[in-house]
């Protein structure tokens, strides 16, 4: 179920937004803007984000972390891991995710 929310909005934005494809992130499936990633779906049913180190997360009424896929080493800084309790919030994030990549 997790993972066909993350397909329906990876297909929405491929079909809406100019220069957003499907693509890759560390094997899993992710979405591209201009061949960068900006959102995918992790092997643990969460969606991760790149809003930015700048982002106001704690502003939003969800609970999410740092993502960090490494054993020995730190978070990425500025991504975001999203659990699949709060999938409703996932298209929003992902847009959010899109307008900041966009303006980099």
């Amino acid at each position: 179920m997790e993972f066909d929310k993350f397909l329906d909005i990876r297909a929405g934005l491929c079909l809406k937004e100019a220069d957003v494809t499907e693509g890759k992130m560390m094997s899993s499936p992710a979405i591209h803007y201009r061949k960068k990633v900006f959102a995918f779906f992790s092997k643990q049913d969460k969606m991760v984000f790149k809003l930015g180190s700048d982002y106001p997360i704690k502003e939003l009424d969800l609970k999410c972390s740092e993502f960090n896929p490494f054993k020995n080493k730190g978070p990425l800084k500025g991504w975001f891991e999203v659990d699949h309790q709060y999938r409703d919030s996932w298209e929003k994030l992902a847009r959010i995710a899109l307008e900041k990549i966009k303006q980099a």
